[in-house]
């Protein structure tokens, strides 16, 4: 089911509105007054926002309002980004030396023919949310917190063991730690953690009817916890688990723990609380205290089925049992026993040879397994197989209890910004590995981080949100680095963020017939689509191209493509080329004045940048790494909105940072500059510097002493420089009372390296926690 993410969006363009007040502009007084009435009547419709999202697919007419609604919000965000562009191009054109903190806006009024431009927007959005209001007001929507994600699911402890494939070993393990004694003080709960339909109740349930957990424990309790996590609730399930009679739904909390005392005492019991999704510390305290103190509690034991390594974290001290899909041969077994009756598939060899290919798509997951299987349950056509193998799951019709449906649940229960950061997700292909900070940078630009209250960074707020996926097992990591880390996404997961996704973003293939109008966010997953197809000639309003290299030989993006996107995108936000063979980017580059993302990684025919590139004022990523530039031109230093570079460089010699110009850079990254011996003149002028990466930088001799004035700098990555010298004395008395902030410090494969740059090491004494030598012999 598409989503459209409308409260998101208004949240984000309210904080601009709200921004906009915060800078005092001196702003024609009729533009102030038409901001003020669009924030009153944009506030006014968020309040009810959440009710119409629960309400819409019961209601087609609301329905259609809600997308109408979106389109008139993201205009309405086009229009309040001008402010901030017209700022920027002020600033850089009025003070080409600038020497103090760019701020958001320049402190000047914006020309008459601007803010009659700008104003005449703002009153055509507010005239067409008037439109709308009439009928916005019949739908008698109310006001209310966000529990969209509230979930009514029950389970049970019964399961018939032959009916399950593929557990035994899993079964054992966790019998295997019901048995170990509790050591003192422990808190006696074993989380089975894993994404929906993975078959962590089955598990629950095998293990609670295994006949030596019977004879362990003298009493066992089944609780299907699902969403409501309150102390009255559990007790009154526990109880009624307990005695098999009608629920004590009007007892108080008194009598509800007084009757489950009496019921525990001097008992050993084993007790299941499955699904849950609290992560409420304080309540879970609220209800093992009470636990604690009944029945034989450092005997008994807890089993906890849960999505979310966070809920696992709070429940328990130990290491949680994370529930890995089963094997391709156990998953083909159950395939065939729910697609035929028992034995009928050695009938149907040629079937079966296309259900190997289905049960693939599935990675091991079995309610995927089973969903597929009964769907083709008494269906003997091949081309009825081929088209569920060949056709997405997200696409497949499903009923409640199928696999996409259960997923959901995990999305359903994400709060509203994390929702549309997944969705965004989906615009990388299938079992593709994400760079954590390449995807932060990318929800940076299309404004999917919130302004943040702790005066966090953008990229601390990004990683906020990463851990938050993390931990709700909706991504895995893979591997980390100094830098952020790579994750992945279960296929099943990716099809999740394909379909909530759909009217947003769009994956573009040979298949694909038309896109909707109103499509966002474009991704090209094979190379021979770059020669822009008609169905793309209608798309005016995209914000995002990526273009991804998806076979061995060069991404074949050519000039008409590039020229296509720039002339035809006027809001775009986002664009990333990887490995083209793109010799040049247009000159007409400079008019995408909203682009605030730009890879070029690996386009390695580019020799030099556009003169018009300075117009990209409001750019915070800029990554052309394996992008053979000779010299950074002039020009980049007018992007004064930069916080992400990184470049590769022929010159021996870099050009002086000038004051001012990078105040907000947060990363630079210097890659492959074969014949650099020196970095940058004026590198305290990066106040803002978090990360310095050096990475093969051959000829690179030494670092320069005006890193000691960085003092937000926190990772120092130096890799394959082979002649650096470190060495790097205090040198004046102030020298001694450096108070830097370095935390990670790592140098790999540099043969002529004797020293450390104790005058950066020693500033960040209290900082420091992570030293990374290798390959340094010397």
């Amino acid at each position: 089911m598409a989503e459209s993410f409308l409260f998101n969006i208004a949240e984000r363009v309210l904080e601009k509105i709200a921004h906009l007040a915060v800078e005092e502009l001196r702003l024609a007084f009729n533009v102030k007054s038409d901001l003020k009435k669009l924030e009153d009547t944009m506030s006014r419709i968020k309040d009810v926002l959440l009710d119409a999202e629960r309400q819409q697919h019961q209601n087609k007419k609301l329905s259609r309002c809600l997308w109408k609604l979106r389109d008139i919000f993201y205009d309405a965000e086009d229009v309040l980004d001008e402010f901030h562009c017209e700022a920027l191009r002020k600033q850089v054109v009025n003070h080409p030396g600038i020497s103090t903190k760019v701020r958001f806006f320049a402190s000047c009024s914006f020309p008459l023919s601007f803010s009659l431009k700008v104003d005449h927007k703002i009153r055509e959005i507010h005239q067409r949310l008037d439109e709308l209001d009439t009928g916005w007001k019949s739908f008698n929507l109310g006001q209310g917190g966000d529990n969209r994600h509230v979930i009514h699911r029950e389970t049970h402890s019964f399961v018939n063991s032959s009916d399950v494939i593929g557990r035994d070993v899993d079964k054992q393990k966790i019998v295997n730690r019901l048995m170990e004694p509790s050591k003192a003080g422990d808190i006696p709960v074993i989380p089975i953690v894993g994404i929906g339909g993975l078959g962590k109740t089955t598990l629950a349930q095998l293990v609670y009817n295994d006949d030596r957990v019977t004879r362990l424990f003298p009493l066992k309790i089944w609780v299907c916890v699902s969403e409501e996590f309150t102390l009255a609730r559990l007790l009154k399930l526990i109880i009624h688990s307990i005695t098999k009679r009608e629920k004590c739904d009007d007892s108080t909390v008194e009598v509800l723990q007084t009757c489950l005392r009496s019921l525990l005492t001097d008992k050993k019991f084993l007790l299941v609380l499955d699904d849950v999704w609290n992560e409420d510390r304080g309540r879970w305290i609220e209800l093992r205290d009470l636990l604690k103190s009944m029945g034989d509690f450092a005997q008994s034991k807890i089993i906890v089925t849960t999505r979310s390594l966070k809920v696992a974290s709070i429940m328990s001290s130990v290491h949680p049992y994370e529930l890995n899909g089963l094997p391709h041969e156990e998953c083909l077994t159950l395939f065939a026993k729910w697609a035929f009756n028992d034995g009928d598939e050695g009938q149907h060899p040629n079937l079966m040879r296309i259900g190997e290919e289905i049960v693939k798509k599935c990675k091991g997951v079995p309610l995927a397994v089973r969903t597929l299987g009964s769907l083709l349950f008494s269906k003997t056509d091949e081309s009825e197989w081929i088209s569920v193998r060949d056709d997405e799951i997200w696409r497949l019709k499903q009923s409640d209890n199928d696999i996409l449906p259960v997923l959901k649940l995990s999305y359903n229960h994400l709060p509203s910004h994390l929702q549309r950061c997944f969705a965004f997700l989906s615009l990388y292909p299938k079992d593709h590995g994400y760079d954590s900070d390449d995807v932060i940078q990318f929800w940076m630009a299309n404004g999917l981080l919130e302004y943040s209250k702790q005066k966090q960074e953008w990229e601390d707020v990004g990683r906020r949100y990463l851990n938050e996926l993390l931990s709700r097992c909706l991504v895995q990591k893979v591997r980390d680095f100094f830098i952020g880390f790579e994750f992945k996404m279960h296929d099943l997961i990716h099809d999740l963020a394909l379909d909530v996704s759909q009217k947003e973003c769009k994956t573009v293939n040979y298949q694909t017939e038309n896109v909707d109008e109103k499509i966002r966010h474009l991704s090209f997953c094979e190379e021979k689509l770059l020669v822009v197809p008609q169905i793309f000639k209608k798309l005016k309003n995209v914000r995002t191209v990526i273009a991804l290299k998806v076979s061995e030989g060069p991404n074949t993006i050519d000039d008409t493509f590039i020229s296509f996107c720039v002339s035809n995108f006027k809001y775009l936000r986002a664009l990333k080329l990887n490995y083209s063979s793109l010799e040049a980017l247009p000159n007409s580059i400079g008019t995408l004045k909203h682009l605030r993302y730009l890879n070029l990684d690996g386009c390695r025919k580019i020799r030099k940048l556009p003169s018009s590139f300075y117009k990209l004022q409001s750019l915070l990523t800029l990554s052309m790494w394996n992008v053979p530039l000779m010299q950074l031109p002039d020009s980049v230093q007018s992007l004064i909105e930069l916080r992400y570079l990184e470049i590769t460089i022929g010159a021996k010699h870099l050009k002086e940072i000038r004051p001012g110009c990078w105040s907000s850079l947060q990363y630079l990254g210097l890659a492959h500059c074969d014949n650099l011996e020196c970095l940058f003149e004026g590198m305290q002028s990066l106040t803002s510097l978090q990360t310095l990466n050096l990475n093969y930088c051959s000829k690179l001799v030494s670092l320069p002493r005006s890193l000691k004035f960085l003092t937000k700098l926190e990772v120092l990555s130096i890799v394959g420089c082979n002649i650096i010298n470190l060495q790097m004395e205090p040198e004046e008395e102030k020298d001694k009372d450096l108070c830097l902030s370095l935390k990670t410090f790592s140098v790999w494969g540099s043969d002529a390296l004797t020293y450390l740059p104790r005058l950066l090491l020693e500033g960040s004494s209290t900082t420091l926690q992570h030293i990374d030598i290798r390959q340094c012999d010397n």
